[in-house]
């Protein structure tokens, strides 16, 4: 029930910024070893990437279009400033008494019959990030289409561990659907979608168990924080350092520099303690599966490498393999899985990009 792929015109914003995006063809060197059929796939789907319309394409001419287009995750061409978003009807919505604890939400202009809603959630290695990194062309799309949009801050490590961002973003989600009827928003029509902590983030409410406690005094409380569908940029499926090592084959891969602080590790032998060994399966939303769960769709900015211990952690944590494995395992109990890199092309895609994707699921 999930699927992911990369879009031509769409996805041409992701697909071909993450494209980019701290990998291959910017600079021109992963292009260096692009295989002839692998090329062929590339002027298939992008007859732009043809400099010289000679009808082939080769590794030069690949990684000048991709470089070229590094900025299109955020639909803006190269030199120019990003779009500014649009003024949100309601800003800096408290859900909580930190600071980060907000959202801002886009209603949709004159809309009489209760609306879909989208939310981001952004990124930064539960470390940096804001909820205003919205794609504007993506935030006009939904609003054009006749959904809601939403894009909530969450307190980082630097203010406590897991599952704190989580049960933030799920309180977040209570409270707009508490709020619903004054905001004419549909509350059986919710997905969810992020890049790297905001994709693992959406994960974790696709697939936890539902969050509501409906003998809760606190109205709030007693809201749901499951979604209809999920999609993911660069998304992980398990924050396990022992799933790492086993998926990419590396028992001595290190932990990246965002989860010592994620999990409060304070030196090297907590990572054997049996407190971190149960907080890295929590927090690994593969874990939380089940064959009721949503939709989703994932997309990769860098094709299926070999990592090794000397990769950086930066390359392995946004792996396509991450996505590879849930697919495995969504698949397994009959579940739609869509995963798309550039090395990484489902045989049958329905949506196109993950922009369309979440439309269609909020509009079932």
């Amino acid at each position: 029930m999930n699927r992911i792929y990369i879009p031509v015109k769409p996805f041409f914003l992701l697909s071909l910024a993450l494209f980019v995006h701290g990998y291959a063809y910017s600079q021109d060197t992963r292009t260096d070893d692009a295989p002839v059929d692998r090329l062929a796939e590339i002027l298939e789907r992008f007859p732009a990437s043809d400099a010289n319309g000679d009808g082939l394409l080769d590794r030069v001419e690949a990684a000048a279009f991709f470089r070229k287009r590094r900025e299109g995750m955020n639909g803006t061409p190269p030199g120019k400033k990003k779009p500014s978003l649009p003024a949100p009807s309601f800003a800096e919505v408290k859900y909580g008494e930190h600071e980060k604890q907000a959202f801002d939400l886009w209603l949709v202009p004159g809309a009489t019959e209760p609306t879909p809603l989208i939310l981001f959630i952004h990124g930064g290695g539960f470390r940096s990030g804001d909820k205003s990194l919205v794609a504007p062309s993506f935030l006009e799309k939904c609003l054009e289409a006749g959904v809601a949009f939403a894009a909530i801050n969450y307190r980082l490590s630097d203010v406590g561990p897991y599952p704190m961002m989580m049960e933030d973003c799920a309180r977040g989600l209570q409270t707009i659907r508490h709020r619903a009827s004054e905001w004419n928003l549909d509350t059986e029509k919710v997905a969810a979608y992020g890049g790297s902590a905001g994709a693992g983030i959406s994960l974790w409410l696709g697939f936890h168990e539902d969050l509501a406690n409906e003998e809760s005094e606190d109205p709030v409380s007693r809201e749901s924080t499951r979604v209809v569908a999920v999609a993911t940029m660069n998304g992980q499926s398990t924050y396990d350092l022992n799933d790492f090592r086993e998926w990419f084959e590396v028992p001595d891969l290190q932990p990246g520099p965002a989860l010592p602080a994620f999990y409060d590790v304070q030196s090297d032998s907590d990572w054997g303690s049996e407190r971190v060994t149960q907080l890295m399966k929590d927090a690994s939303s593969i874990n939380h599966l089940t064959k009721d769960d949503v939709p989703v769709y994932m997309m990769y900015s860098r094709p299926n490498t070999t990592v090794s211990v000397e990769t950086g952690s930066s390359e392995w944590v946004h792996h396509v393999k991450l996505g590879l494995k849930l697919q495995e395992a969504m698949h397994e109990l009959g579940l739609e899985c869509t995963v798309t890199a550039p090395d990484v092309v489902p045989k049958e895609d329905r949506y196109g990009s993950f922009e369309e994707f979440l439309l269609q699921k909020v509009k079932e």
